[in-house]
């Protein structure tokens, strides 16, 4: 692993411990050229995804990019990041488990917003403003009639 400050090649394993439920590995690591210190995390990647944009471009698939679409659409929310860490990796288990290796950029959209409506309503309103590209307020109106409706009721 190449240490991040001074990019040497020699880094060493200080610490390992299991992470995010026992599907990921903590590792903290120490650089001998420099002494930085970093931490690092090893995952079981199944399949490399690759995304497919709505342009008909291809990207491969990130993970932190996932991330950080629940870390701004739940930005000054009280929501735990356990929690949001077992959705992102929910939704990569779903992506990786479904044996297609590429993925239209509307279904991670749509479990995106399925997650986010299960932790914060405040979150899932945000996301699907930009993931709808909403242009004006009743479209705020419709996707909140969708949080009042009942579920026994559709």
């Amino acid at each position: 692993m190449r240490c991040p400050y001074c990019q040497s090649e020699d880094t060493q394993v200080k610490d390992s411990r299991p992470a995010e439920d026992g599907v990921a590995i903590r590792r903290r690591r120490a650089c001998p050229d420099c002494g930085g210190r970093f931490t690092t995390f090893e995952r079981v990647q199944l399949r490399d995804l690759v995304v497919v944009k709505r342009s008909g471009r291809k990207v491969p698939f990130d993970r932190d990019k996932l991330a950080r679409s629940f870390d701004i659409a739940l930005r000054k929310r009280n929501v735990e990041p356990e929690r949001i860490e077992r959705a992102v990796s929910g939704i990569v288990r779903q992506l990786e488990n479904s044996g297609e290796s590429e993925v239209a950029s509307d279904e991670v959209g749509l479990l995106v917003m399925e997650a986010l409506k299960s932790l914060d309503d405040v979150a899932y309103v945000r996301y699907a403003s930009v993931y709808r590209n909403f242009r004006e307020a009743k479209d705020f109106q419709d996707v909140l009639g969708e949080l009042t409706v009942e579920p026994d009721a559709e």
